[in-house]
């Protein structure tokens, strides 16, 4: 594996299991179905170790070092009360590739009937520790930012775990299996992996991505509480796609910077409320000359979290008499900035559509210029040129 930064994200490319450098967009990079089918598990396992040792973990190791407050700022999708949900939904991007499907159900070709048709012992350790990962999540007290301590947080945490070492099994067996790991084999799994998980899970990101930014121009339109309620509404409904894609953030979502663009975690509060008090929102877009800090910056005040922190507060979506508060921590809508608040909405509500968009059609019609992404992951001709430095 290779590996470069942009923009301040790490990009890994495969290269050919029979020269480990090979000269970018030649014949030498074509790559056996085997090593694609390797990039989906470990998309599944780096999804896996996240949820348990970051989303979850990191938070409970600050409480438990007595950092209370910190702790509970490390909880992602706090303002929206949405963290298990969120997780959960990681864990199911993780069950989709595995059953080819989106719907819970197992795709003829999918990884998983290759395993059960082969190895019912492993396919049922695979399909249980999924399970057992979801459910262990969904068993924590709501809202997780209020129960950091509970017992069943590490029971969740070490479910993640186990996932992720079955994972590993899984991806060991299909490398040392002949019978199972072929292009003749293989490559039918990735074209159904393809069409009927990545393309309308993108599409579906896109299509929702639109109707939240419609939701903030109508509020921005006319402010009420009803359209904070329809802004958190379709926020919520957005969110499903995209935490179900996170066991595939490979390719134009993260080359193209885009999961930093729509998914930063933590926000900069203080960077926010600057923005509402000057209206400068060019702050929130970055360029092919901005070094990483300024990249990363620019990042953490948009997408999907900062429109999180604009439309709910202490899970319930916010009202347009809400308060008084101007501190960041506790911010709350007001006459005074009510015209830079709605336009602000919109102005994130544009950009994550505009990512949504990019996302999918890098997918479907070109990636950097060239064929599509999908026609380049399906042929495993993946040009290295583009996603390096």
């Amino acid at each position: 594996m290779t590996a470069a930064l942009v923009m301040g994200t790490m990009v890994f490319t495969a290269c050919s299991k029979d020269d480990p450098t090979p000269t970018p967009g030649g014949e030498d990079d074509a790559q056996p179905a085997l090593v694609s089918v390797e990039q989906i598990i470990d998309g599944c396992m780096d999804i896996a170790n996240e949820v348990g040792n970051a989303k979850i973990g990191d938070p409970l190791d600050l409480w438990n070092n007595g950092d209370h407050t910190k702790a509970l700022y490390a909880v992602e999708s706090w303002y929206s009360w949405h963290s298990r949900e969120d997780y959960s939904n990681n864990i199911l991007s993780i069950r989709n590739a595995f059953y080819g499907t989106r719907d819970g159900s197992i795709g003829t070709s999918s990884i998983a009937s290759l395993v059960k048709a082969n190895s019912e012992g492993l396919f049922q350790n695979v399909d249980g520790a999924i399970d057992k990962a979801y459910q262990a999540i969904l068993n924590i007290p709501a809202p997780f930012r209020n129960n950091i301590n509970a017992p069943q947080v590490t029971v969740a945490v070490t479910a993640c775990n186990e996932l992720e070492e079955t994972l590993k099994a899984l991806k060991a067996y299909l490398q040392r299996t002949d019978a199972v790991n072929s292009d003749d084999v293989l490559q039918p799994i990735l074209v159904s992996y393809v069409n009927a998980v990545v393309l309308p899970t993108y599409n579906d990101l896109k299509e929702k991505n639109a109707a939240l930014y419609a939701a903030a121009k109508a509020f921005a339109a006319s402010p009420s509480d009803d359209n904070f309620q329809r802004c958190c509404n379709a926020w919520l409904e957005a969110r499903t796609p995209w935490e179900t894609s996170e066991a595939f953030l490979f390719g134009p979502v993260d080359a193209l910077g885009l999961d930093p663009n729509m998914d930063s975690w933590p926000l900069d509060q203080e960077a926010i409320v600057n923005i509402l008090n000057s209206g400068e929102f060019e702050n929130m877009v970055w360029g092919e000359g901005d070094d990483d800090e300024t990249v990363e910056a620019k990042q953490g005040v948009r997408g999907f979290h900062t429109m999180e922190y604009l439309i709910f507060k202490d899970g319930k979506a916010r009202t347009v008499n809400g308060g008084t508060s101007t501190e960041a921590a506790d911010l709350d809508y007001t006459a005074a900035n009510a015209r830079s608040w709605g336009n602000y909405m919109v102005q994130v509500g544009k950009l994550l559509e505009e990512d949504a968009t990019a996302l999918y059609n890098a997918w479907t019609v070109s990636y950097e210029g060239g064929s599509a992404y999908k026609d380049l992951f399906l042929s495993h001709e993946i040009d290295n040129d583009d996603e390096e430095e």
